[in-house]
């Protein structure tokens, strides 16, 4: 078991409403934890789920399954995620403690292995998604600048390059994830702007062209790892991988506040991503692009915001996802201080800064890597979201469970342990092509 700090605090806030609150131990950290609402968190699950990701679901999704396939495979994945991501909150008070990391609840239930495994896959997704919010900021950076230069000179390296230093001018100002507030709401505007723009054009596109092509092509070798592909995409839309770290800002109940959270977030909160994924599919059919901007037709300046939209979203979704890589890093080396406060500022400018310079290399480098979100999904969101959370469910209350109970949970254990296995060779696949086809730095 984790060996936790001895300077262990409890959360009395609650003593009054509830003596079980009293008791419930909280580890120490450098972030902010037990203030926020179950609304924030619910908005915050909601800006990962219609990031800018969701202006290529019609293309990395339904192209590759169709209507029948897109559709019932989106419905699934949410009924899936919903329920994975209920296992999880259930457990954040397991044994009395508040675990407000992943890797603390991994290490509680299995041991001090699991702390490291659990934080590797972690740090690992966490680190490929921000690539792709790196990639995709400065693909809508140089979508924009591509509108109004005839004569384009600029690579979209260096469009990676301004992208990186927003985030880091952002990621220093923001202490941790409850400083959001402000933005979550600028947050939720900017996705409204970027969703409601695409589907309007594509619509209006879709209404005006002549009938579409919604045919899967390809060889049935490319078809089937293209179907395991886009199912590890559908996964990948709607976790976060990281439940325990955005229950950890709720106040008491946090269980209680936390499934209110994901209610919010897998039912108002998937219905942009559903609409703008159908529609830009029905308007171009097959030939819908992974960037649904660059597909649309329309006034320069309509399309010109919403790539800025999409481009200043991805700033603060990005700040959301690398959290964690934040909380440890501040809680290691004890900065507790304000915003602005010199110790503080200095530290977040140097760590936080190298953090977002190594990522925005990797991103100019590899441009590319956005592929790579499938191996992502394949080898961190199934084991994370899926596989480990129903199997740390089944340990912890496996006392408590009947045996119809534990056979659902097995079942889920080893179906998404192939699908994980099946999405890893695809991705590979996948992998190897694009590696053929680009070279580092490429203007892709």
């Amino acid at each position: 078991m984790i060996k936790r700090e001895p300077n262990m605090i409890e959360d009395d806030k609650f003593d009054v409403e509830s003596d079980r609150f009293s008791t419930v131990e909280i580890p120490e950290t450098a972030h902010k934890i037990s203030i926020d609402s179950w609304f924030q968190a619910g908005v915050v699950l909601t800006s990962g789920v219609n990031s800018v990701f969701v202006l290529g679901y019609s293309g990395t999704i339904m192209v590759h399954l169709g209507w029948i396939g897109g559709v019932v495979g989106l419905v699934l994945a949410t009924a899936i995620s919903l329920y994975a991501n209920m296992l999880v909150a259930k457990l954040h008070e397991f044994r009395g403690k508040r675990h407000i990391r992943y890797r603390d609840l991994a290490a509680e239930i299995y041991g001090r292995k699991a702390y490291y495994i659990t934080w590797a896959l972690q740090y690992v997704n966490l680190f490929m998604i921000n690539i792709g919010f790196l990639i995709l900021g400065a693909s809508s950076l140089k979508a924009c600048y591509v509108l109004f230069v005839e004569e384009v000179t600029m690579k979209l390296p260096y469009f990676t390059a301004i992208a990186g230093f927003v985030c880091i001018l952002f990621a220093i100002s923001t202490p941790n994830l409850s400083s959001l507030r402000v933005w979550l709401a600028c947050s939720t505007i900017l996705s409204l702007i970027y969703i409601v723009v695409a589907s309007v054009l594509a619509a209006k596109d879709g209404m005006n062209a002549p009938p579409r092509d919604y045919s899967i092509h390809g060889t049935t070798a490319s078809k089937i790892f293209s179907i395991i592909g886009a199912s590890s995409n559908l996964m990948f839309a709607f976790n976060t991988g990281m439940v325990p770290e955005i229950q950890a800002t709720l106040r008491q109940p946090a269980v209680e506040n936390m499934l209110k959270a994901l209610y919010f977030q897998f039912t108002i909160g998937v219905v942009p991503m559903y609409a703008i994924t159908f529609i830009g599919y029905w308007a171009y059919g097959a030939s819908a692009s992974t960037y649904l901007l660059s597909n649309v037709s329309g006034p320069v300046w309509v399309k010109a915001a919403a790539n800025i939209s999409a481009f200043l979203q991805s700033v603060v979704a990005l700040h959301i996802f690398a959290s964690p890589a934040y909380e440890y890093m501040d809680t290691k080396f004890k900065i507790t201080g304000g915003a602005f406060e010199l110790k503080s500022l200095t530290f977040r400018i140097v760590a936080r800064g190298g953090y977002l310079v190594i990522s925005s290399t990797v991103s100019a480098l590899l441009p590319f890597l956005g592929d790579f979100e499938s191996l992502t999904g394949a080898l961190s969101t199934f084991p994370l979201t899926f596989i480990l959370a129903s199997h740390m469910y089944l340990v912890a209350n496996k006392s408590s469970l009947s045996s119809l109970q534990q056979s659902w949970l097995w079942l889920n254990v080893v179906f998404f342990s192939c699908m994980s296995i099946a999405a890893t060779v695809a991705a590979i696949r996948l992998i190897v092509f694009y590696s053929k086809k680009y070279h580092v730095f490429a203007d892709v």
